[in-house]
């Protein structure tokens, strides 16, 4: 398919949709990108796999980062796209097509931006984390990728949304002693002894740390509980998995230590705590210069002011190479990975032109 980036962006949005790009098959939606970018005198162009980067270098001294991914969660008969009064529907509509075509649009039309732009354009987001586009430029490609500010255009409802949490997962290991059911006081059943780490939970008061004068809520909280090998044995261990969702004004280091510190108390002795999975949290960075000035750019469309990101992105890969980021784009995220996934091409329009300002004024 040949994209025409010179078309409204909300056409553009919908020949996106019409591209189907599961993660794992973004050849074709890579393909049509590369070529339309190709043909601009004021981009230089590279291409990683399905991952794609377009530069400006017009010599200013502030280098910003747009970047959002190619792929979508698998379809369900909402391909091609449909359009329905102001509201387009189709797979990536808002995860995060609509999102794409602001970027390709603008990457076409500012041929001299006020600060240059590095947009990027990747795969494998809607995957496991280590087959992340986005990752592998960033190991590949690191010069290509430094910036004093990153905007990644995740849906976000036309808001900004400033850095994320961090996501750590570990692994409380409670030790007990085997024995026969029948004979359960000769052992030491560790699936009762987990019920102290239970009760810290359940009483926790989950913190709101404001970070640059936005508030995160953190939260912490088992997601899973495993122990016993047959229903005739005393279990002699017993594993609670648990989740901390933390603010970006803590390090990995400390987040560790506060889950550690939490369950001090609640653990018998043997008990091992282990992380066995981590996401950085990211700092919007919204007193930088670059950022107090999309501020007020997106304030002018009428978006109301920032606020936090909850959840985790791709933000924070660039947060842990130094680069301060924020997510804005448009379309609902509780709209995203829904069969009814739609967006108001509206807000579509009002986000392309945030940016617009932005790069421009």
């Amino acid at each position: 398919m040949v994209l025409d980036l010179a078309a409204p962006v909300g056409d553009l949005a919908r020949s996106l949709i019409d591209i189907p790009s599961v993660s794992g098959d973004e050849k074709l939606i890579a393909d049509a990108s590369e070529h339309a970018l190709q043909g601009l005198a004021h981009l230089t162009v590279m291409r990683d796999g399905d991952a794609i980067v377009a530069r400006t270098d017009t010599g200013a001294t502030e280098r910003v980062i747009i970047a959002g991914h190619l792929d979508t969660v698998p379809i369900a008969s909402n391909v091609p796209a449909v359009v329905k009064d102001d509201l387009l529907f189709g797979r990536g509509a808002v995860d995060m097509k609509a999102g794409v075509a602001v970027q390709l649009s603008l990457a076409a039309e500012v041929t001299h931006p006020r600060r240059d732009v590095t947009w990027v354009w990747y795969d494998h987001e809607e995957v496991e984390s280590h087959k992340s586009g986005l990752g592998r430029l960033m190991r590949n490609h690191a010069d290509l990728l430094q910036g004093d500010f990153a905007v990644v255009c995740e849906p976000t409802d036309g808001l900004i949304e400033g850095g994320c949490n961090g996501t750590m997962r570990v692994e409380i290991t409670i030790p007990g002693i085997t024995a026969h059911s029948a004979r359960s006081w000769k052992g030491t059943n560790a699936i009762h002894a987990s019920a102290p780490v239970l009760n810290v939970l359940r009483s926790y008061e989950a913190r709101t740390a404001s970070v640059e004068g936005l508030d995160y809520r953190e939260g912490l909280l088992a997601v899973g509980i495993r122990g016993g090998i047959a229903g005739n044995v005393v279990p002699d261990s017993c594993v609670v998995t648990v989740n901390f969702r933390y603010a970006p004004d803590r390090t990995p280091e400390q987040a560790f230590a506060h889950i550690t510190e939490t369950f001090s108390d609640a653990v018998p002795p043997g008990t091992d705590i282990s992380a066995v999975d981590h996401a950085d949290a990211c700092r919007p960075g919204l007193d930088s210069p670059g950022a107090r000035e999309l501020v007020d750019a997106v304030s002018r469309t009428g978006s109301p002011a920032p606020r936090a990101k909850l959840g985790w992105t791709d933000v924070a890969r660039f947060g842990a190479r130094g680069i301060p980021a924020v997510n804005y784009g448009p379309g609902d995220p509780e709209l995203a990975h829904t069969d009814n996934e739609h967006v108001s091409i509206s807000q579509i329009e009002s986000v392309r032109k945030g940016l617009h300002a932005w790069l421009t004024t």
